[in-house]
């Protein structure tokens, strides 16, 4: 069984896991979303056996929460915070989450490494090419980590050893035992910050792989 949690937006609604930080996927209808969700699980299983994780092969879901879509849900990125987020982050928690969001970040880079510079066009023509990718991977990221109390500059695309130094922060800072709560007054709790992360680098190297091809 693997716990879901639907975002319901107007529009969108995005069903994403709630044991596996980055496997999530939108639809326009809660069925859809399910759907894309379950297709992609054989995209996801890479990744949770780089983190050293047994995926399972056929998951029936069960949704467990659902959550009003936000206007961050209509433009594509999921922004619910379910009960469950609140739920505390024991040793065990902590280590599953940067050990995933670190495989998802070795994934990325290392197709970012082989892509070409040029990708083909997304949707309706549009869609940013590798460098512009990875730059918008890392501003966000560095974003993302003010929410946790991390306070650094948007690393160079170019930069290994500043954008080491961010990702080191961060889990540095999801990799300790909590309460559940927020990790800084008004910031993120742990398992919300787990899942934006790790979401957003595979959604992009998920577009990257598909533009490529």
């Amino acid at each position: 069984m693997a716990d879901v949690y639907l975002e319901v937006g107007r529009k969108k609604i995005f069903a994403g896991s709630l044991d596996w930080p980055g496997w999530g996927r939108f639809g326009k209808s809660e069925e859809e979303a399910l759907e894309a969700l379950a297709a992609y699980g054989e995209r996801y299983a890479p990744i949770a056996a780089a983190a050293g994780y047994k995926f399972p092969a056929a998951p029936r879901f069960t949704v467990a929460e659902r959550v009003p879509g936000t206007a961050t849900t209509e433009f594509g990125a999921p922004d619910g915070h379910p009960a469950a987020d609140g739920a505390a982050v024991t040793r065990a928690v902590a280590d599953r989450h940067t050990k995933l969001l670190g495989a998802a970040w070795a994934a990325f880079d290392g197709y970012a490494a082989t892509a070409p510079e040029s990708l083909r066009k997304g949707p309706r023509g549009g869609g940013r090419d590798r460098d512009k990718m990875i730059g918008h991977v890392l501003e966000s990221e560095a974003a993302y980590a003010r929410k946790l109390g991390v306070k650094q500059k948007p690393p160079a695309f170019d930069d290994p050893d500043a954008i080491a130094a961010l990702r080191a922060a961060v889990l540095d800072a999801l990799s300790a035992t909590n309460d559940g709560g927020p990790l800084t007054g008004t910031g993120w709790t742990a398992r919300y910050a787990a899942r934006r992360f790790t979401w957003h680098v595979l959604d992009h190297l998920w577009e990257m792989q598909d533009r490529t091809e």
